[in-house]
């Protein structure tokens, strides 16, 4: 079976070709400045291809998509007929989507009501969506939401402690994102530790931070909130935050909430901490290393916020039995990884220095650690085109 993946952004389109049985990807790649002059970045059969082709539209970004796919030198079909169906990565479901669903007008419309929740997300995801129907009308076009798998947090977790006519009247809760990596983690866990009922806390560190705690397969909680800002220190963003800065800062520099708010989204977080230094943490490692004391703090305080997190998570599920480190950071840095783990003691999670220091998927516990830790490699697309095959298969 062959599921074609797509993720839209305003001015691209990300892609992949994928077997959603055996995970493997025959071709994948990038359309980028759509709406400007247009360029295709295609790698498959060990081959990267770049063709400069215009792209005033996302519709045009498909077409040239789906004309490599088959291309006589450069293809791996035949035909676009072996395209069994589209996953399309959808940002907000708001409290209409509790999980994936085949794309009909109804479901357009409830994505486009909850634009006003994902304003720059969402609308490009339409543009995706509405994009393969043009050139592909008879293909299955599925939408996977991610906020979806965090919709199955209790009231207490997802409520904010703000008066009631703002849920009501606009829906304004917690939905928390990366739902689904945290979906994939939280499937993949269960087949290493080889049970489907026990208490996780998952770890998405990376540019982007977010956790959840998971019980028998069900998010609970997770950090970020109404949007991706809320949470852990991330690489730009600043995380939780009291809200009464906005309203500081606003008054004493002139900002507007949209300017402040940019602040906190794209100036903020450990690259804030470090001085400017840098929002990758390998940046940030070097510098510490050296003596770059704002450099050490930023990591100082990501692995703090992090670990009360987990404290947190492990008090919200009445214990801890497994704990999983996903994402760019989690599954790379096991520096970072140790220093979040050296809070935790309390928990019993006690980690085996030489496993830590290896890459991949694997148990990084020590024997007698309480808690199971593990590294988990994340992979959104394969849960895209799992969810895509089996709602595709189940129509039939």
């Amino acid at each position: 079976m062959n599921i074609l993946i797509i993720n839209a952004g305003s001015s691209s389109l990300k892609y992949q070709l994928m077997d959603p049985d055996t995970g493997v990807v025959s071709a994948k790649g990038l359309c980028e400045r759509i709406g400007i002059d247009g360029r295709l970045n295609h790698n498959a059969n060990g081959k990267k291809v770049v063709k400069d082709i215009p792209m005033p539209t996302h519709s045009e970004a498909i077409a040239a998509t789906l004309d490599i796919l088959v291309d006589a030198v450069d293809g791996v079909i035949k035909s676009t007929d072996e395209i069994d169906a589209v996953g399309h990565r959808v940002l907000h479901g708001g409290m209409e989507f509790f999980d994936s669903c085949i794309i009909d007008d109804e479901v357009i419309a409830a994505i486009e009501k909850c634009i006003p929740l994902g304003p720059l997300h969402n609308p490009a995801n339409l543009m995706g969506i509405r994009a393969c129907q043009a050139v592909m009308p008879t293909t299955p076009q599925v939408a996977v939401f991610d906020t979806a798998f965090h919709m199955t947090m209790p009231p207490k977790a997802y409520r904010y402690a703000i008066p009631t006519e703002y849920f009501k009247n606009d829906s304004i809760r917690r939905y928390g994102f990366h739902g689904t990596s945290h979906k994939y983690v939280a499937k993949r866990t269960a087949e290493l530790v080889g049970k489907t009922e026990f208490k996780m806390v998952n770890c998405h560190l990376g540019n982007g931070s977010s956790m959840s705690a998971v019980l028998n397969g069900k998010c609970q909680d997770t950090t970020m909130g109404l949007t991706p800002l809320a949470g852990v220190p991330m690489g730009t963003r600043s995380g939780d935050i009291d809200a009464a800065v906005v309203q500081f800062i606003c008054n004493k520099y002139g900002m507007s909430v949209d300017e402040c708010l940019n602040m906190l989204n794209k100036k903020s977080g450990v690259l804030a901490l470090s001085g400017n230094v840098s929002s990758d943490f390998r940046d940030l490692g070097n510098g510490a290393a050296e003596g770059n004391e704002e450099c050490q703090l930023a990591l100082d305080k990501f692995a703090y916020e992090v670990a009360k997190y987990v404290g947190a998570y492990a008090a919200a599920l009445k214990g801890i039995d497994v704990l999983t480190f996903t994402a760019g950071v989690g599954e790379n840095d096991g520096a970072t990884r140790a220093a979040i783990c050296d809070y935790l003691g309390f928990l019993g999670v006690k980690l085996d220095p030489e496993l830590n220091a290896q890459r991949g998927e694997h148990k990084i516990s020590a024997e007698d650690s309480k808690v199971q830790v593990w590294v988990v490699p994340t992979n959104e697309e394969l849960m895209i085109a799992q969810d895509t095959a089996e709602l595709v298969k189940a129509a039939k």
